[in-house]
């Protein structure tokens, strides 16, 4: 019983487990029962489920509320909704990788939920670094902050560029390293083919864990951006990971809605790239203007919310009347 009340970086190790419990059911159900079989999923099916696990976030960052305290639990959702809002901008990413890899629909689902299990694993190396880093050197949380505003200032002058993913260092890798079949085999991501020297079977990657490595180099890319700007809100390694994870969840299943209905969000990257500026300039604002004095939580929240509310319903509202997308799990 001691151990569930011993602190494990800053956090009593039974909120730790909580949420690891919480995170494997997630996975289990939704792999194990809601997608057993491998199949498309609709534009509704994927708007229900997105809002299943946006309202278990919300209940978790209300939890999260009643047992840090308030300002932890306003941290929590502002760095929920900065990193929601920034994995609408890997639904691109993510469609193009499948497109090149021409991965089906009905196989998208299960690759992604794999891809997530590796988010969990590797952004939580990353913000382990980062919680270690700013503990021992302060100094670091400026050079987050004006890399947030950096990339910001780039998001807002256009200096986005499409990756190329047929010439991704992993997969260039990968296929001088093992063998990789032309054809998908299903679900399934190696399978043993013959070699066409000995005769004997031997193992061999599929396309479909080409495109997964991918997702999870392109996921590391999108973590420099996200980890920052939320240790820019606090330093809490709990708060920082569960608001981090909590929003990535739910992406797969936002990622069949959305890749239907890309093209009208043009304008979000806008307020993104504001959020951006705000929550690196924030750092400063209060530790060379307010005298050190911690910037307002629940302001830092509703500037938050208010530019990517903004951001989403100015793009609507420009882009009304417009045709979507042929969604690709149709």
């Amino acid at each position: 019983m001691e151990f569930l009340f011993a602190d494990w970086l800053g956090t009593p190790a039974w909120l730790w487990l909580v949420f690891a419990g919480l995170v494997v059911a997630l996975t289990a159900f939704d792999l194990g029962v809601l997608h057993k079989d491998d199949r498309a999923m609709g534009i509704g099916e994927s708007l229900r489920l997105t809002a299943f696990y946006i309202t278990i976030a919300l209940l978790f960052g209300a939890w999260v509320w009643a047992e840090k305290g308030a300002g932890s639990g306003m941290a929590w959702y502002t760095g929920f909704f900065i990193e929601k809002a920034l994995s609408i901008d890997n639904v691109f990413v993510i469609g193009l990788i499948f497109g090149t890899f021409a991965i089906p629909a009905k196989y998208q689902y299960r690759a992604l939920l794999w891809g997530i299990i590796g988010v969990i694993v590797l952004r939580g190396a990353m913000i382990a670094a980062g919680a270690a880093l700013v503990s021992e050197a302060y100094w670091v949380l400026y050079l987050f902050a004006a890399f947030l505003i950096f990339t910001g200032v780039k998001m807002l002058l256009g200096g986005d560029h499409e990756p190329d993913v047929a010439n991704n260092p992993a997969v260039r890798w990968i296929s001088r390293h093992m063998r990789v079949t032309p054809a998908l085999h299903g679900q399934r991501f190696f399978v043993r083919v013959p070699d066409h020297r000995t005769g004997r079977l031997a193992l061999a990657a599929t396309p479909l864990f080409l495109a997964l490595v991918v997702i999870n180099v392109a996921d590391l890319v999108f973590a420099v951006d996200s980890v920052p700007a939320i240790f820019a809100i606090t330093t809490d390694p709990f708060i920082v990971y569960t608001s981090n994870i909590m929003a990535v969840l739910g992406l797969r299943a936002l990622y069949f809605a959305l890749s239907a209905m890309v093209d009208r969000f043009q304008y979000l990257k806008v307020s993104l790239a504001a959020v951006l500026v705000f929550i690196g300039a924030k750092i400063f604002v209060s530790d060379f203007v307010l005298g050190g004095a911690k910037f307002p939580p629940l302001a830092s929240l509703g500037v938050t919310f208010g530019l990517i509310a903004a951001g989403v319903l100015y793009s609507l509202w420009k882009t009304r009347g417009a045709q979507p997308a042929l969604n690709a799990a149709e």
